[in-house]
């Protein structure tokens, strides 16, 4: 299961439900502000969604920059609480006993939540992802482990490609014209047998269990594809380039735990 973070037009977001199981997408909740998908986070039963966000025109308690529990692909707030602002790392499902990392809050389902480490592609070190043996040092004074590129790299499942992301600098601000995600700018590629194939339409990528690539794109599609020796085939796609605001109440399950 994928949550999927849609950015626009103007200042909406929406999130989907991405079953790659069964190659269905489901649409959900729109949201008239700003989330932060690198500061959020999917359970790993794929049913509930941690989401950070700055909501401009927030009337209640949690404030206008909150994080909230919600039913994957809705935003209704089960749980919630505001932040000291957007300056903040965003939180994590787990279900680890750590006594060095104490939960942030109690929930009553068997995950806690923790704040998201400060360092490059966290999200994707918890997926499997591998820090490059080349990439370079961290510097100590580098609170927010921002001022370096560390390539990440992770084997594909069942085959022979290496799917690789790499930071390539701060755009400052939120898609701008390299359509950075949380700011960051970053770029794709796949290794097999020691050659390089740059994906440049990819904005986000992983492989599914099978293999699979799975892909957003920078011009607005969802795809699943697949390989043989030397092309790729699109198995799935969904395209929501033109998708408009469409708000909905959320449906009576994802209204209570």
């Amino acid at each position: 299961m994928v949550a999927v973070f849609h950015r626009g037009p103007s200042n909406w977001s929406h999130i989907g439900r991405w079953d790659i199981g069964t190659r269905r997408y489901e649409p959900g909740a729109w949201l008239g502000g700003r989330i932060f998908p690198r500061r959020s986070d999917l359970s790993p039963d794929g049913q509930y969604l941690c989401c950070f966000a700055h909501e401009p025109i927030a009337t209640w308690e949690h404030g206008e920059a909150y994080v909230a529990i919600s039913k994957l692909p809705w935003l209704t707030a089960l749980h919630a609480f505001g932040t000291c602002g957007t300056w903040t790392r965003g939180h994590y499902f787990t279900e680890e006993d750590r006594s060095d990392n104490v939960p942030v809050e109690a929930l009553p389902i068997r995950y806690t939540l923790r704040s998201i480490p400060e360092i490059q592609f966290a999200n994707e070190r918890r997926r499997g992802w591998v820090e490059a043996e080349d990439s370079p040092a961290r510097d100590p004074g580098d609170a927010w482990d921002q001022h370096r590129n560390a390539p990440m790299r992770k084997p594909q499942p069942c085959g022979t490609r290496v799917l690789c992301v790499e930071s390539v600098g701060w755009a400052g601000g939120e898609f701008v014209v390299d359509q950075a995600v949380d700011g960051l700018n970053v770029r794709y590629s796949l290794e097999l047998n020691g050659d390089l194939e740059l994906l440049e339409d990819v904005q986000w990528a992983d492989w599914s269990q099978e293999g699979h690539l799975l892909v957003g794109t920078r011009s607005g599609r969802l795809q699943i594809r697949t390989f043989t020796h030397d092309s790729a085939e699109t198995l799935f796609e969904a395209d929501f380039s033109n998708l408009e605001p469409n708000p909905t109440p959320a449906p009576i399950w994802a209204q209570s735990w």
